[in-house]
């Protein structure tokens, strides 16, 4: 790491603190002191820093982008239109808010009118089938996917939904009561505007939706038996759906929503409890109630795309009450996520063409490898696992897909149209998606495609794939630099690419085989040692409070739902250093002989880098939400959560007892 990259690492270090006593703010305590969080946003930090400068590029890229000709006119809006120009045109839609303005809630009329205008349960389904295209859901949401007993073909998922609170959680929890009211409250203002009802039958609306939400989320799979696979895996046919959820008229919804019934194969329906008590909600509730409760769906769903005061509504309670952020963000901002949203990889790939250099991918193929290779000495020297299972684990590793950068082939977006109207854009590119995923149903598995945008900062892996993938926008300080020195990388960089390759091997993702099949491949005795180490974990981080509400035990951190991530963290840093010393090997240096930099080791740097990646600070509200719905535990967390169970941290920074980040040995949790 050159000086200057050093510099940077540690440019928000509090002197004050040691690392071995909490090197989070060892490393971002000045930065956490003096650090405002901007006005319009409900966190700051690395993550954020990267978006928003990849905002500013996709925003730079739309606006300079140049297209044909022929091509601005009255025709801009036809399929023909090159990729740019419907990147454009939705962009310039969003932007337009006079022409938003002027429309008022006419875009949403046509759908409101045909709500109300049902005769039945049975053609009010019909329409629920038909605003399912266009992304608007009630109690149930259906897509296309990978199947869990059979991941190379494309099955009908169907998951919960239907509440416009984060969790079932928030309708019946005390600690949550303050939100719970906030909602109650906004609901009839919402619907004052955007259904343009006088207060009094807004009012009375209001408590109808908020009625129905609170016995649809009585149904709802708690959230962290939702991440549970094996409670997942529920593949049924379509007449036994109709069997088990009956009360709601699945033939009619879901023709009209394209799928033929006939035809459908096996559903996989991810939370079948949910969505038997959402057909009996529906059938114990009145036609006029569930009219009132339909168009409070269409109403919510689209308000964002409404005029400026139904949107700004929207936001008090969506971002204010629930993250605590005090301003809107920039229009453009939003517009470009928008873009990247509905349209994203046709904004990606001029992303990549001007800010991802060849370079960097090279470089990355090598830490990629090094990680893999990490992984596998750490199996091969596990001393809790036998050698059956170790054999099954390798195997795993030796079949991981890494995609770095950008997809290899880019969406087809040659079929939509998108003009100068906002909904009906917004309608377009859903119903866009919604058929592109009907037309998959029973076909192979196209597994070449990406699930994030390359603009987007963030990593991924996919169980069911067996893949890890690394968009470019996440590839640069202070995760990645190709030019600077390799511990900063593999602390950074390497320590993610080692989460998301523990992710295959986390409390879920090890239920997968390295085909992506839902399959145990375990014996029984190493899979109780497994979980004997992972409960130790659970209990560790059920423990933690964040610093701000140490004086509150109604918001500490939930160990189960945050296990997958902290697996992947704890065994991401272990094997990003041990990949460091990989890389070591190559230059014929051993671990304790690296360079060191104004006093400071290869191993410390590679801790330093790791805590850097996770500066972050976030508001009271936002902090409250992440803890009781976000499977990521909060970033001081993953920081000092993980290292004290990291031996060579103990050994990096001669972590003794008394030392505040100190773990006897026999406590520390060792998995990977």
């Amino acid at each position: 790491m050159t000086n200057i990259a050093l510099e940077e690492v540690l440019s928000g270090r509090d002197e004050s603190v040691l690392p071995q006593d909490d090197l989070f703010r060892a490393v971002n305590g000045t930065w956490l002191d003096n650090e405002p969080i901007p006005a319009d946003q409900a966190r700051v930090g690395s993550f954020m820093k990267l978006r928003d400068e990849a905002e500013e590029h996709v925003r730079e890229l739309i606006e300079n982008a140049s297209v044909d000709a022929g091509e601005v006119s009255d025709d801009a809006a036809a399929p023909a239109a090159s990729d740019t120009t419907k990147v454009k045109n939705l962009y310039s839609s969003w932007m337009d808010t006079e022409a938003i303005n002027a429309k008022g809630t006419d875009p949403i009329k046509p759908q409101l009118d045909k709500i109300a205008g049902a005769a039945d349960k049975s053609e009010l389904a019909v329409i629920v089938g038909k605003l399912m295209r266009t992304g608007i859901g009630t109690f149930f949401g259906i897509g296309v996917d990978s199947g869990f007993d059979d991941p190379d073909t494309n099955h009908a998922l169907m998951w919960q939904s239907g509440i416009g609170l984060p969790d079932e959680a928030y309708y019946r929890e005390e600690q949550f009561a303050p939100v719970l009211e906030a909602y109650q409250k906004f609901v009839p203002e919402l619907i004052e505007l955007g259904l343009e009802k006088d207060s009094a039958e807004a009012e009375k609306l209001g408590g109808v939706v908020v009625e129905l939400e609170k016995k649809i989320a009585a149904h709802h799979m708690n959230i962290v038996d939702s991440r549970n696979a094996d409670l997942l895996n529920n593949p049924m046919g379509f007449a036994e759906l109709a069997q088990r959820a009956p009360g709601f008229d699945w033939e009619a919804a879901l023709s009209a929503a394209g799928f033929d019934t006939e035809n459908l194969g096996e559903i996989i329906v991810l939370s079948p409890n949910a969505i038997a008590g959402g057909a009996q909600v529906w059938d114990e509730a009145s036609l006029d109630d569930l009219k009132t409760y339909c168009a409070w769906r269409l109403l919510l769903g689209s308000a964002t795309f409404l005029t400026e005061a139904i949107d700004a509504k929207n936001f008090e309670f969506y971002g204010t009450v629930l993250s605590g952020t005090e301003e809107q963000r920039d229009r453009w901002k939003r517009g470009v996520a928008l873009v990247n949203s509905l349209i994203g990889e046709a904004a990606g790939k001029l992303y990549v063409e001007k800010y991802f250099p060849p370079e960097a991918k090279a470089k990355m193929d090598v830490l990629v490898a090094d990680l893999l290779e990490a992984y596998r000495r750490s199996i091969r020297e596990l001393d809790w696992m036998g050698e059956e299972t170790k054999q099954r684990a390798l195997a795993k590793v030796d079949t991981f897909n890494p995609k770095i950068g950008y997809p290899e082939k880019w969406k087809d977006y040659s079929s939509v149209s998108i003009g100068d109207d906002l909904l009906a854009n917004v309608a377009a590119l859903s119903e866009f998606e919604f058929q592109r995923d009907i037309d998959k149903l029973g076909k192979p598995v196209d597994k070449s495609e990406w699930l994030m945008n390359p603009q987007e900062v963030n990593a991924y892996y996919n169980p069911q794939w067996n893949e890890i993938v690394f968009p470019a926008a996440i590839l640069q300080f202070p995760f990645f630099d190709p030019e600077r020195d390799a511990a900063f990388n593999y602390g950074g960089i390497g320590a993610v690419i080692g989460h998301e390759i523990g992710h295959g091997f986390d409390d879920q993702g090890s239920k997968y085989d390295e085909t992506g099949k839902l399959k145990n491949w375990w014996t029984d005795a190493d899979r109780s040692e497994f979980e004997k180490r992972t409960k130790a974990l659970v209990d560790q981080y059920s423990a933690y409070v964040p610093e701000q509400f140490e004086d509150s035990s109604s918001f500490h951190v939930n160990g189960e739902l945050t296990l997958g991530e902290n697996i992947g963290d704890l065994g991401g840093l272990s094997i990003g250093l041990k990949a460091y010393r990989i890389f070591l090997e190559r230059e014929g240096i051993e671990l304790a002989d690296a360079p060191t930099i104004e006093g400071w080791t290869g191993a410390q740097r590679v801790f330093l880098s790791y805590a850097r990646i996770w500066q972050e600070k976030s508001r009271d509200a936002f902090l409250q939400r992440q803890v009781s719905t976000d499977p990521h535990s909060p970033s001081e967390f993953r920081c000092n959560g993980v290292v004290k169970n990291v031996d060579a941290f103990a050994d990096a920074f001669g972590v003794k007892e008394g030392d505040a980040l100190y773990l006897a040995p026999e406590e520390r949790v060792r998995i990977w």
